[in-house]
């Protein structure tokens, strides 16, 4: 019996060119972290609403791919990409793409990777968004005040990965399938369906 799990070539090359177009957004999305910081002065764990952007590849690859460990693999590549194309925070994004990753995958594994809905979108981007907050938390946040600063960051990173990578990756993949683009896979033909 053929495992449905199996990666196809075409899996393969998808995966990576999610991964090597949001290695260049996280780019640009890095750029505009560090334009904004100041437009937060007021509040600055508020500036993680921009977050969700860094996290999308996991949860659309997720989506589109529907196999164990496509989430981990498009968000440690867009990661190294975003890295490799000179990042603020160094290599560091390397570690922290692994787990925000992680975070997806465990919301797509929770669901036997059989729920490709929109609560499935959402859980995944809030996994992720969860994943992301950890990792700041103690890499990143250490230091700061735990009820001024680290919580309203965490909650918030959970509230635009789940809106800005939940939905916006399910919004993306239902916007994709009309156009055949996604033929080749589940996500394409489920667009009857959807």
């Amino acid at each position: 019996m053929k495992s449905t799990y199996r990666w196809r070539t075409i899996d393969i090359v998808i995966a990576s060119t999610i991964a090597v177009a949001f290695g260049v957004v996280f780019w640009a999305w890095n750029i505009l972290w560090g334009a904004t910081e100041s437009a937060f002065s007021f509040f600055p764990p508020a500036q993680t609403l921009l977050y969700g952007v860094w996290l999308m590849p996991a949860v659309l690859a997720g989506l589109i791919i529907r196999k164990p460990g496509a989430s981990l693999y498009t968000e440690t590549v867009a990661a190294i990409i975003s890295a490799l194309l000179g990042a603020q925070w160094g290599a560091m994004v390397i570690p922290q793409g692994l787990v925000q990753g992680l975070g997806a995958e465990l919301a797509f594994a929770l669901l036997l990777y059989r729920s490709w809905k929109l609560p499935a979108a959402l859980l995944a981007g809030a996994l992720t968004g969860l994943s992301a907050a950890l990792f700041d938390f103690f890499a990143w946040n250490a230091a700061y005040d735990l009820w001024d600063y680290r919580i309203p960051y965490a909650l918030l990173t959970i509230v635009s990965s789940t809106i800005v990578a939940g939905a916006g990756s399910w919004a993306l993949t239902r916007a994709l399938a009309p156009t055949g683009v996604l033929d080749r896979f589940a996500a394409g033909r489920d667009r009857a369906l959807v």
